[in-house]
């Protein structure tokens, strides 16, 4: 699993009008060939009496899935410039459908890739751009009277609060980087005189909004 990479976020379409063709970029999130090629029928139906429905899509975590597809557009004048978008923005398992409605004026090639291109790029945008990063999940339990002090400590820190769970013991759940769960420890073992147990669960993806 990667570190961290980015994605979009789950779903969204913006539309731009260029020369007076419609220009309608649908984003989602794909994990798999299978969801990309699912999402670009789906479009495809949506859009039936569209001009073009053309798509770029890359999946996997070294990129090693990449497709561009012009859909009846000159070669290389739609899909290539929408994947290149992908590529220039480092975005993983992200795949794009830019459906046109044609407005009577020809754009030339050079028009063209500029069109699916801002399309995709203005898209993406629209619909926000994610870094996932991996996190260990600590769970830290102790007597309820430790409550309010891990509570204000934790969130008034820089690790990441995640849920509290209300049993026999208060439970805590924090998200905390791979390379700080010692330290993280040693804090709230400071923080408690010792009194909480402390444990490493599973790794998990945090999804923080970048600008």
């Amino acid at each position: 699993m990667l570190p961290n990479y980015l994605t979009v976020k789950e779903h969204g379409e913006h539309e731009i009008v260029i020369q007076k063709s419609r220009f309608i970029a649908h984003v989602k999130r794909a994990e798999t060939e299978k969801e990309a090629q699912n999402f670009i029928q789906e479009i495809k139906k949506q859009h039936w009496n569209a001009t073009h429905n053309c798509s770029a899509y890359m999946i996997g975590e070294h990129d090693q899935i990449q497709k561009a597809n012009d859909d009846g557009e000159p070669s290389g004048t739609a899909g290539v410039p929408m994947l290149e978008v992908l590529k220039k923005r480092n975005l993983k398992d992200t795949v794009v459908v830019v459906t046109r409605y044609f407005g009577g004026i020809k754009l030339g090639a050079g028009g063209l890739i500029r069109a699916y291109g801002k399309a995709t790029s203005e898209g993406i945008n629209a619909v926000g751009v994610v870094e996932r990063k991996l996190m260990a999940i600590m769970h830290v339990k102790a007597d309820y009277t430790w409550l309010g002090k891990l509570e204000n400590e934790i969130r008034s820190s820089h690790y990441l609060l995640k849920e509290i769970h209300y049993s026999d013991l208060v439970e805590v759940e924090v998200y905390v980087e791979d390379a700080q769960t010692e330290a993280f420890t040693e804090w709230i073992t400071e923080l408690t005189n010792g009194q909480a147990a402390i444990n490493v669960g599973k790794n998990e993806y945090l999804e923080i909004d970048v600008e």
